[in-house]
């Protein structure tokens, strides 16, 4: 079990709000729904905190972003990583079809609560460590927390 903790003006706000998020998606993983339906189905607040989605660019050089992101040192990864993140890549994490990770998520919501009146914490059940914290933190984040860290 790993304690994510963050700060919030109102930090049961951010785990109510995390919490109907986090429930929309994982209460679809039996039936995944196309992603043009997601906008629909998730709270507008979350939606509005999401990046827009890119538009396709016929150039784009894959195997140039890809030796480019592996050159990055770790603290260059975790920045340019760092919200918001566009829905699609946020629910790719959750969707258990060929297109996500879903069925190998690394971690599951278990409990959280708060310490005071400006921070709170999410624990979490994971695969292992070091784990995947981006979805998470993205979360965390667009329901109106900051600075998340184990």
């Amino acid at each position: 079990m790993i304690r994510v903790h963050f700060t919030a003006e109102a930090p049961e706000t951010v785990i109510e709000r995390a919490r109907e998020a986090l429930s929309r998606v994982v209460e679809r993983v039996e039936s995944w729904p196309p992603e043009s339906e997601w906008e629909q189905m998730l709270p507008a607040w979350f939606i509005e905190r999401c990046a827009p989605e890119p538009t396709p660019d016929p150039d784009f050089d894959s195997a140039y972003w890809l030796a480019r992101w592996r050159g990055l040192s770790p603290a260059e990864k975790a920045a340019a990583a760092a919200g918001p993140w566009t829905l699609s890549n946020w629910l790719y994490y959750f969707d258990p079809t060929d297109e996500g990770q879903g069925d190998d998520r690394s971690w599951w919501w278990w409990n959280a609560g708060t310490d005071d009146a400006h921070a709170g914490w999410i624990d979490v059940a994971t695969t292992g460590w070091p784990f995947g914290t981006g979805s998470l933190y993205w979360l965390i984040e667009a329901s109106g927390g900051s600075d998340p860290r184990y």
